[in-house]
Formats: structure tokens, sequence, C-alpha cells
């Protein structure tokens, strides 16, 4: 008997087979790629352009970026924001289209997210060679720009024939889906392969339903992590991004109120516990709160769960000094369970919280270490109340007020979203999490530009959640085009745009690495040739307002009130603008080091002190065997 096919142009296909794909984790069934960003030029315009049209708004709906990156990090928020069940695509044409999308595919793959990539390629046929905005390699001609691409795709193919098309939009599915795999994943597609036509067999097209497993605990890895647990007499949890994607939030409350082991969290695991539990301790690491670095300067056994233990969380392997310190790590996979010589249990967050609550049943820590760690919780949330109070309301607010104002507006279920700059640090030490999707940092990568186009496809994935994108003048800069993005949606994404004149952060690392705070200001340049001159007469809010934006300009804390407040009730994207006082910072400090490394040898007085501190530090740095 002949198979049954369908005659469509390999772009055909693909959209058709893209809208036929599912995924499916405890009976709830998503669809995998929910939609399509793109940007046409003549490398994606006849094929992909041509077959989402034809496909339909239905089949496969469709978002206009204006950045390629930008394009990017919108489909990563909307796939955090679903815990990594849907995701979308991104089509772009050959050349710098596909170029930009290096930055966002590293984002996504960092953070182990998963996001689709369709940039055009050369021709297959080689009938027109070079053609525009094709790299020429000179001993390889199969080489293209999207090469750029390999390695940071989780799974990358050129698709040179209609036919090869089958077996990888297969295993870019499969990769997808695949909580221990996923990431990006690249499909590159050559323009004449596109438009060209073949039979496709019928069952390309069925319905596909990729199951999201939870592999279970093997019983010997929980025994032995049990084992590890009821020895230890000062245990810490460090909740990573992986108990959220898991969701396996309640899992994690129901073994911290029967152990009352506490939770330290990452930058991607914060609001695994409400702020106001009582095991709930905090960020942890460089831009951690001080109850949380003390204990875990003193734990005998760290559990991490679901996390990738970066530099930040380790604060570069100094914050666990405990002589005797030992790891336990939950994690589904394999490459991050066995970090820093861990025992390991190599199992989905929720099953492996599970399957350790059972194993431990009976055993509690001691009370006088509960009596610590609550006394140092006690003494932490002072620090936050002073931080965020502002007593008077004609006053100029500091960038922690701006923080404070914002916690008294928002609900449970709005949406923070953040990434670079000298946000992420006061975030970590301050925000008090309501909900397991309250608070979305983007610090794998920590990627300047972030903050906008997450928030748009944060609102994508959960239409009528308040969605709140916090920006510097720095990072905006980076990226504000997806404002037009979110006017022309009609989506009511909120924008707080602190102007603090140039890169705060940075600045901060800098001066204390001896580098004088050099070219981090945002300043006319002085007769001497450094840029410390007047302020530069940019105007931010103007900016904002031009690309289709309400904007709110806010000069005090009661303004700010009220401004934020118009903007939670507005439904279309609103800007609130603030200039903050920089004169009187009243953040808390780092509680715990972070290894920039600085010149061994240098003639300026500063870099000669900095180093002086840096040895002092590095001193601590240890290997965990």
């Amino acid at each position: 008997m002949s198979q049954s096919t369908r005659r469509l142009t390999v772009a055909q296909a693909l959209v058709r087979f893209l809208s036929a794909q599912y995924t499916e984790r405890d009976g709830v069934r998503h669809r995998l790629i929910a939609g399509t960003w793109g940007i046409f030029g003549h490398g994606n315009v006849a094929g992909l352009g041509q077959a989402l049209l034809e496909a339909g708004e239905e089949a496969m709906p469709f978002h206009q970026g204006r950045n390629e990156q930008s394009m990017v990090h919108a489909a990563v928020g909307y796939a955090r924001q679903l815990n990594r069940l849907s995701a979308q695509a991104v089509t772009t044409s050959i050349g710098p289209g596909a170029t930009n999308l290096v930055t966002g595919a590293a984002l996504a793959t960092v953070n182990r997210l998963p996001v689709l990539l369709l940039p055009g390629d050369y021709f297959a046929t080689r009938t027109a060679d070079p053609l525009l905005q094709q790299l020429e390699h000179p001993v390889s001609a199969d080489i293209s720009v999207n090469d750029a691409l390999r390695p940071v795709s989780r799974y990358f193919d050129r698709i040179n024939r209609p036919e090869a098309l089958i077996p990888s939009a297969l295993n870019a599915m499969r990769v997808l889906a695949d909580p221990a795999e996923t990431g990006a994943v690249t499909l590159a597609l050559p323009q004449d392969v596109q438009a060209e036509a073949w039979d496709w067999p019928e069952e390309f097209f069925a319905d596909r339903v990729w199951h999201v497993r939870r592999p279970a605990p093997e019983p010997a890895e929980i025994a032995a992590a049990a084992a590890l647990v009821r020895g230890a007499r000062r245990p810490l949890i460090i909740a990573g991004g992986g108990i959220h994607h898991s969701e396996a939030e309640s899992a994690l409350q129901a073994l911290v109120d029967a152990t009352g082991i506490p939770v330290a969290s990452t930058q991607a695991g914060k609001g695994s516990l409400r702020h106001d539990h009582p095991g709930d301790l905090g960020g942890i690491g460089h831009t951690g709160t001080a109850v949380c670095d003390d204990i875990a300067r003193t734990a005998d056994l760290v559990i991490g769960v679901g996390t990738r233990y970066t530099d930040f969380t380790t604060a570069s392997n100094t914050l666990f000094a405990e002589p005797g310190v030992r790891f336990l790590n939950l994690n589904i996979t394999s490459f991050d369970a066995h970090k820093l010589a861990a025992t390991s249990v190599v199992a989905d967050a929720r099953a492996a919280l599970e399957g350790l609550s059972e194993a431990l049943a009976g055993y509690r820590v001691g009370a006088s270490y509960e009596a610590e760690y609550a006394a140092g919780k006690e003494g932490w949330e002072r620090v936050v109340d002073a931080a965020y109070r502002a007593d008077d309301d004609t006053a100029v607010p500091t960038q922690t007020q701006v923080l404070g104002v914002l916690d008294s507006v928002v609900g449970d279920e709005d949406v923070v979203i953040n990434a670079a700059g000298s946000l992420p640090g006061d975030l970590h030490k301050l925000w008090r999490a309501r909900s397991p999707r309250q608070y979305h940092l983007e610090y794998g990568y920590s990627c300047m530009g972030y903050e906008i186009p997450g928030g748009i496809g944060v609102q994508l994935a959960a239409p009528g959640t308040p969605v709140w994108s916090l920006v510097g003048d720095g990072t905006y800069l980076m990226m504000p085009t997806e404002i037009v993005t979110a006017v022309q949606e009609g989506l009511p994404v909120n924008l707080v745009l602190i102007q603090n004149h140039g890169y705060a952060s940075i600045g901060g690392l800098s001066e204390q690495t001896g580098g004088e705070r050099f070219a981090t200001a945002y300043r006319y340049r002085a007769a001497d040739g450094t840029f410390t001159g007047d302020p530069l007469p940019v105007d931010l809010a103007a900016n904002a307002a031009s690309l289709g934006m309400d904007v709110i300009r806010a000069k005090t804390v009661g303004e700010l009130r009220d401004a934020l407040t118009a903007a939670r009730a507005s439904d279309r994207p609103t800007c609130v603008y603030v200039e903050t006082d920089t004169s009187n910072p009243n953040a808390p400090g780092a509680e715990a080091w972070w290894d920039v490394p600085v010149a061994e040898v240098a003639s300026r007085e500063a870099a000669v002190e900095a180093r002086k501190t840096y040895d002092q530090h590095a001193a601590d740095i240890r290997r965990h065997l």
C-alpha cells in the first residue's frame, strides 16, 4: 500500500509540523511551539514568511519583533513563565539577522530554557554563490555565519535537503521537551530549500505528544542522601531554578516544615518558599543576605536542589568554610548533580524532594539551630525595612526605596523582571518574593536588554498578569526597541526606568578592583579627556514616549507611589521614570566575596591597594573534593 503524502514546501511542512507538537506532564497538555517571532529579509521572507502567512494565526500565532536578539529574549521569558512546558520559535534572515541570535541563544542555553531558532542560510544548491550577506570561508565552503550558533545551541542542524527535515525536526522537539537537555535549538534553513517542494508523509503532520518525564530517584541514592542528612548538625538547602521548572515548591515546603532545614535561594530559585516562611533565609552568595551567608559558612551539609552552583552562589568557592562540609545534590542533570564532588541524586526535583522527605521521616534539626537562623532572619528583616523605608514623601528616592515602594504596590500575582546592573544585587538581598513566579531574574547570563522583551514574553504566557520590567539607564539604552512590539500587541507591560547616569554596578566593581570607575558614567568628557564632566542631557522618558508608551515621571517618593499604582491599573504599556538619589545609597553591602581578578602589578595606587585586598580574599578559595 502506498503511503499517503502531502506536497508542501519545506517551510510549509515545518510550520505545519510545529503546529501539531505538544508536551504533556502530570496529565496536562501544552502546545510545544506556541508561536513564532520573526523579522523578514531575503533569507526567510519567501520561505518561512510565506509559510506562516499561509498557515494562519490559529495554526501558528505570529509576533513581529524589532530586534533579533530581543525576540529570543521574549521567547525565553515566555518559556520560563510556563515552566519550560511551552516554547516559541524565532525566524530571521541570513546574515546579521542570524548573528543577532547568538546572544539570545547563549542566554537560553545557559539558563536551560527552550527556544527554537530558524535562521535563513546560503543556497544549498550553490546556484547563487556568494549571495547577499553570505560569509565566504576560504577553506570550507559549507560554513556560514549560522555556525556561530553551534556552541550556544543544544542541538544544531542545517537542512540541506527536504527529506532531512524529518529526522532533524523530531530531534529538535526531543531536545526542547527534555528537561535535562533543553536550551536553544537551531535549524539553519538554506533559503532555496525553504521554498523547495516535496511529498511529505501524512504521519509527519499527525499530533505528537512529547512526555516531559519526572525521573524518580533510585532507592540507593535516596538512602545515601538520607544518611548524610541524618548525620548532619547544620544542613542547609540551596534552592535553584530547577525547583520552579519542576513545580516542586510544595514538595520543598513539606520537607522544610517536617525537618526544619533552612533554605537559601539562588537568583533563579528565589521564591521557592514565600519570603515569610520561617525556613526562608533569602538569597545566598555574593548578593545574599547576612543570615544566609552566615549559616552557609558554618553548614556541615549543603543540599543543592536544581542549582548550577555559579560563582555568585559559592562566592567563588569561599563561602562554604566548614572544614568538614559535604555536598548533596538533587538535580535532573547528572552534569550538575556531581558538582563540588557531591553525593548525587539524579532525578526530577519534585520526585527527589518527595523521596527524601519520606526517607527522613522523624528527623528534625536541633532546636538551637532553628533558633539561631530564626534570629538571623529577624535581624535581616530589619535591614530590609531600613533599606525600604522612606520617611519623607517629598524626598528623591534611593534605588532601594524604589523597590520598597514597588513592594507596597504589587500583588502576589505580579511578576518582577530584571537581569543586569546594580538591581540584581539589591533584589536578591531585599525583595520579598510572595509567589513562585513573582521573582524573574535572568542572572545565568545577566544580559543587559533582556528585561523589556522578557516582560513581553511573560505577558504573552500569562495574559492579565501585572508585569514589571525593572531597568537602569544603561540597560534601557541597550535594547528599548521591543517597546514598539508591546504597543503593537497591546500588552500592558510596566517599565520602571531608573536613571542613575551610567553603569552603577560596574562602576562600583571598578572602584573595588582598582579601576577607579573608568568609563562607567554617562557624562561629557572633561578637559583631561576623561568622562567626568556634567551628566549627558538624555531624556529617556521622552524616548519611551516616542516609542508609544504612556510615561509617568516621578520625582519624589510620593509621586513614585502614585505613578506605580496608576501603572498597575492601566491597560496600556506604561513607563514609570524616576531619577534616584545616588549621593546616599542605602543598599546593604556584599556579604560574601566574588572573584574578579585584580592587576597583579600596577603603578596606580588604587590598583595596588585593591590587589592587596584581593590576595586576602583569594587565600580563602577552596576546592571542594
